[in-house]
């Protein structure tokens, strides 16, 4: 057994339910021998791209139960054209399948549509999945905590919501969430609670930087939503659904209150958003009517390509040309340098030319051995929050001093790695450092065109140690 356990499974605020859906799916490649180290790297994105794939189904079913099936078709169209999805939805991050679960979720809950016998909503399944999305990502309660509030508020029986629905299916999911990271800790870990204390009554989470308060109204979510953001508000005014677009604000306005802020946190409210900018472009393609005319209740049959109005032509044009090109270039060369080295080290490991790697970059930087999948020595820079506020870990002290870091390692070398991989931002200030201790370049892979958090990593270089 080899790998890397990072450090919040050390303090607890991990829940292992969510990599265990990625074991089975290892465990069932190894028992078919089908574990090679190519099949091994995409295996789970595929296994996620059907996760997403029934978010779609679900998206397509809860926009045609509240407005019928044209703004349904346009909210796929919406959804699956937007930039930011297409770039992150199918990726490994637990804020994916939270993504997932919340659509689904939503589709079930009687706060949120109206039953139909096409359409039956179910509280009790939509209680399942919504403590299945906390027990995966425990920060998906803020959006639950939205949903299960209005129901309380809406439903006659709130004495049976709470006693005999809430409470038992909880208690349930918690109760097995408990039970299975029992197993996997060795001890009993509460992580919902070990999550609650690092990142909001301890601001954990700022260790890894913050934005201003703003970041998710004024940035972060107007990137994601790109250029689908005035359909979005279009439909959000038009639409008059309160609910919906409350939930939005009050996601973004709960995240915001919190230091450190990622544009994967707030994901699952953006398809929610994209639903709104199907309503926009059902109006549009029924021009000149009231914006009931787009609901399921006068639903008019769906128009021609070639009938569409020339502004409906524009916008889908306008949407496609700005999104398809960010798309392509955010998810096939944007920062690719980190994932080609390592497919190379794969490859050179599988030929047995890989004794050793260290990694003189920041923490994370890699796929690591979920690429690498084989069981070779490899060291990456630790970035493990200090207890002590100001101290600098490994990745930090590196980057102020990458010359006098990389020495003090490298006193402490009895045998020196067979490869050491940097960015080409780092690599000129140790190119003496690599002639010292007999290293020369041996890949060069492009990583990025410009900046992001930090000096610009144009190149993710690699070297090999000469023997000669």
């Amino acid at each position: 057994m080899y790998g890397y356990m990072t450090w919040e499974w050390k303090r607890g605020i991990r829940s292992y339910l969510h990599p265990m859906v990625f074991a089975f799916l290892y465990k069932l490649l190894q028992v078919t021998g089908l574990d090679t180290p190519y099949i091994m790297i995409k295996a789970p994105r595929l296994m996620q791209s059907i996760f997403s794939a029934i978010g779609d189904l679900y998206l397509y079913r809860l926009s045609d139960a509240l407005y019928g099936g044209n703004v349904a078709s346009w909210s796929l169209f919406c959804q699956m054209a937007n930039w930011f999805i297409f770039f992150c939805l199918n990726r490994t991050f637990s804020n994916c399948l939270e993504t997932v679960l919340t659509i689904m979720g939503l589709y079930y809950w009687p706060c949120i549509r109206d039953s139909s016998t096409d359409y039956p909503v179910n509280r009790k399944w939509a209680l399942a999945i919504a403590a299945l999305a906390c027990a995966i990502r425990p920060t998906s309660a803020i959006i639950w905590l939205y949903v299960g509030m209005l129901e309380l508020f809406l439903t006659p029986n709130k004495v049976k919501f709470i006693m005999l629905e809430v409470i038992p299916i909880g208690s349930l999911v918690l109760g097995f969430t408990c039970l299975l990271d029992r197993l996997m800790y060795g001890s009993w870990v509460i992580v919902p609670l070990n999550f609650l204390k690092f990142n909001f009554l301890s601001s954990g989470g700022d260790y890894y930087g913050t934005h201003p308060w703003h970041w998710y109204f004024t940035q972060g979510f107007l990137v994601m939503l790109f250029t689908f953001t005035p359909f979005s508000i279009t439909g959000i005014f038009n639409s008059k659904n309160q609910k919906l677009s409350a939930l939005i604000l009050w996601a973004l306005a709960i995240y915001s209150l919190l230091g450190h802020k990622e544009f994967r946190f707030v994901l699952p409210v953006l398809p929610i958003a994209l639903i709104f900018s199907g309503y926009a472009f059902a109006q549009m393609e029924v021009s000149g009517s009231s914006s009931t005319s787009v609901t399921k209740k006068k639903q008019v049959p769906r128009q021609n390509l070639t009938k569409w109005s020339p502004k409906l032509r524009l916008s889908v044009f306008f949407l496609l040309a700005t999104n398809i090109p960010m798309a392509l270039y955010m998810s096939l060369f944007h920062q690719r340098g980190t994932e080609d080295a390592m497919n190379y080290l794969s490859d050179e490991a599988y030929k047995g030319r890989v004794k050793s790697i260290l990694f003189l970059m920041p923490c994370h930087s890699t796929p690591y051995y979920s690429t690498l999948h084989r069981n070779i020595p490899m060291q990456f820079l630790d970035c493990t929050p200090s207890e002590e506020k100001g101290q600098l870990d490994e990745s930090d002290r590196f980057l102020v001093n990458p010359l006098g870091f990389a020495s003090e390692l490298a006193s402490n070398w009895s045998v020196p790695p067979s490869h050491i991989v940097l960015f080409a931002s780092e690599e000129t200030k140790l190119r003496d450092f690599m002639i010292q201790h007999s290293f020369k370049e041996v890949r060069r892979f492009f990583h990025a065109h410009f900046k992001v958090d930090r000096d610009l990593q144009s190149s993710v270089v690699v070297y090999v140690v000469n023997h000669t």
